[in-house]
């Protein structure tokens, strides 16, 4: 076993740094000293109290001494990896990026990647996550990071606008989930053994959350013009009618993938993404709760996020209750390969500054694309290219991110707001786009 250092910057968290345990646990290739930190020291010391459990049950076989630091600096000290996935505030913040563009009739089904409730997490976000970069090049240099937090490409993007020498990566899962639905899809179409998602070679190109498959390989085969010739439009009724039993159980996060088949119909590339994310990059589908209702997609409300976050110890609870399984998440095969402690190149989606990976993309812009990943190494492979009228709708996105983050960065108003202006979203009225912006930045209460 290679032996490391991790420290997890918002340690304290409810489900994300309970999931790296439970993965590290099961790794056979990793040992060492896992670092809680969290602004919320109790909620960090009572994973502390969670982790000994994880790592005693049957079946765990990685060996990790768990701690809990007072101070970034302290966990930072001679980390091999850094791992961030944080709340930018009490979930009670999201009242900015739900309820008030709400009042101006935007209808948002997540609010935390783009679109007014996107960017007003971002404007609270991109600051925090500069220091934490400013403190990891102080403090660990060489340390990889991998940043879970939302939103993705502001976050990560921030990462980079602080300290251009970091080495940091943006991970999603979102892909994952198009994987297993063309899986079950393939099994189903010529009759074989459900692959896994693994088996499914796909090749994206965009930004987080709306990133699309220009091509899906399985056994040596492209496979994405026969499952675009078996596709069939949903009935509006009856996907609404999922929607709403989805509502009435709290099920947020499921859906038929019309959103991302509609790409595919449209434009001739799949959505890589969730339909509640993809819906968000274009205003068509979230014209009203009941349009985006009829492509079978939930809204998921303010009040239910403010719920779950009252009851911490329901998550904690599971990894308690059930027996020890992998995550699903791949930050665990990550640091394992950066650590050098496997011999195969790992093949992933991840987040980082256009390199070149992404040709229709500016330079450094924060795009999602597949690469490998190696000891100490990161490859970006390049992607598919885009349809025209796809890349059009990326190129907004990017330039909307760049005014964005630069403006954060520079403590521009002007230039957030000319991001925040030109949003798919915000098409409501000029005057009441600025009123929405203005009660936007006095409810973050920025002084700038």
């Amino acid at each position: 076993m290679k032996n490391v250092k991790i420290t997890y910057i918002g340690g304290g968290s409810q489900q994300w740094a309970l999931r790296l345990m439970a993965d590290l646990a099961l790794s056979e290739k990793l040992s060492g000293r896992l670092v809680l930190y969290d602004i919320d020291h109790a909620a960090a010391l009572k994973n502390k109290e969670i982790s000994a459990q994880i790592f005693g049950k049957p079946g765990a076989v990685g060996k990790f001494a768990v701690d809990v630091e007072e101070t970034l600096e302290a966990a930072l000290k001679d980390a091999d990896f850094v791992v961030i996935s944080i709340e930018p505030g009490p979930t009670e913040k999201r009242f900015i990026d739900l309820k008030i563009p709400e009042k101006y009739g935007i209808c948002q089904t997540v609010g935390d990647t783009t679109g007014p409730g996107g960017i007003a997490r971002a404007i609270r976000s991109i600051p925090t996550m500069a220091d934490f970069a400013h403190a990891i090049m102080a403090v660990c240099p060489d340390a990889w990071v991998i940043n879970y937090t939302n939103p993705m490409a502001w976050c990560t993007g921030a990462l980079y606008a602080a300290e251009p020498g970091i080495k940091a990566l943006g991970c999603c899962h979102e892909v994952f989930h198009t994987q297993e639905m063309l899986a079950k899809w393939i099994a189903e179409t010529y009759k074989v053994d459900m692959p896994t998602r693994h088996d499914i070679k796909l090749d994206i190109s965009g930004v987080n959350h709306f990133t699309f498959a220009t091509d899906a390989v399985w056994k040596g085969k492209s496979v994405l013009q026969d499952f675009a010739d078996s596709m069939k439009a949903g009935e509006p009724e009856v996907l609404s009618k999922n929607a709403l039993d989805r509502e009435a159980n709290e099920d947020w996060f499921t859906s038929e993938f019309k959103v991302a088949e509609d790409f595919l119909a449209r434009f001739g590339v799949l959505g890589a993404a969730g339909d509640r994310h993809l819906a968000e990059f274009v205003p068509w589908y979230l014209s009203s709760k009941q349009e985006i209702n009829s492509w079978g997609v939930c809204v998921t409300p303010y009040e239910w996020r403010v719920k779950r976050s009252q009851n911490p110890d329901e998550a904690r609870q599971k990894y308690l209750e059930e027996d020890l399984s992998p995550s699903g998440e791949e930050g665990v095969v990550l640091l394992e390969a950066l650590a050098g402690a496997t011999d195969e190149l790992v093949r992933t989606n991840f987040n980082m500054p256009n390199m070149g990976q992404n040709p229709d993309a500016p330079v450094g812009a924060i795009v999602e694309s597949y690469g490998l990943i190696s000891e100490n190494k990161v490859e970006p492979i390049t992607c598919g290219i885009l349809p025209s009228a796809v890349q059009a709708l990326e190129d907004r996105n990017l330039e909307i991110q760049q005014l964005v983050l630069d403006g954060v960065m520079n403590k521009d108003k002007d230039m957030i707001f000319a991001g925040f202006a030109i949003d798919p979203l915000n098409a409501i009225s000029p005057r009441a786009s600025r009123a929405l912006f203005e009660e936007i930045w006095q409810a973050l209460e920025m002084d700038y």
